[in-house]
């Protein structure tokens, strides 16, 4: 499903999943004079209410575009958000774990980015967004910078307009910045976070678990920019 407004300024491709860090992106997209055209995915993740608010996001922010690619990781599995894996909770993120958690979903911000890069070529499109972040992070692999450069590099060779002489720029803005960083920032962008998601294991009505890595990374990120999380608000409940 897609909703198209026609607009003067350069189209760019922003990757929505509803949460805090590519809300974000996206205002800076906005701020930075772009037709955001946002791009989110249903790939079979136990965490779908996220979609409900990306699609609310990309309407009272009056994008250009939001598309919705429906495909199903769970035929693959091997992870905890793609099948059913407990997702890991009350996990103490201070001590220094360099294993990959199981909530990594295979490959997903290459699939991601590739679906992104196609899309990009067809609008003619110069500029894709992308949320990740390497500071405050669960240790997922595809969103370090060496991933970033990688995939662009490969963008240059593998389409026509990088060929042509006009390749895409992968801008992935909060990469080196701490999550108290981002809300910081998003405050400045007028974000409004009680309408953004990060949970992985969320209940019926998109209520967060509070427990697992990604709300505790939130959690964390808004004790330190000293400001209280609006989500918790909104459900009533203590942060």
């Amino acid at each position: 499903m897609s909703n198209e407004i026609s607009s003067p300024f350069p189209p760019a491709v922003v990757l929505l999943s509803g949460g805090l860090d590519s809300t974000t992106v996206m205002a800076l997209a906005r701020e930075q004079g772009f037709a955001v055209n946002a791009l989110s995915f249903d790939y079979g993740q136990r965490h779908r209410h996220e979609l409900d608010l990306a699609r609310e996001i990309a309407r009272t922010h009056g994008l250009a575009r939001h598309v919705v690619v429906n495909f199903d990781l769970r035929a693959f599995g091997g992870s905890a958000l793609t099948s059913s894996m407990e997702v890991p909770k009350d996990r103490n993120l201070d001590v220094p774990d360099h294993r990959i958690p199981v909530t990594y979903v295979p490959a997903r911000n290459t699939i991601f980015l590739s679906f992104a890069l196609g899309w990009a070529e067809v609008l003619g499109a110069r500029d894709i967004f992308i949320g990740v972040n390497a500071l405050d992070y669960s240790g997922y692999p595809d969103c370090r910078p060496e991933f970033l450069h990688s995939f662009e590099a490969m963008a240059r060779l593998a389409t026509r307009s990088g060929v042509e002489g006009t390749p895409v720029t992968l801008h992935a803005p909060l990469v080196q910045m701490t999550k108290a960083e981002i809300i910081r920032e998003g405050i400045r962008l007028g974000v409004d976070y009680a309408f953004t998601t990060s949970c992985y294991d969320p209940d019926g009505e998109g209520r967060p678990c509070a427990r697992c890595d990604a709300c505790l990374l939130r959690a964390k990120g808004f004790r330190e920019a000293g400001v209280p999380d609006p989500l918790y608000l909104r459900f009533g409940m203590k942060p």
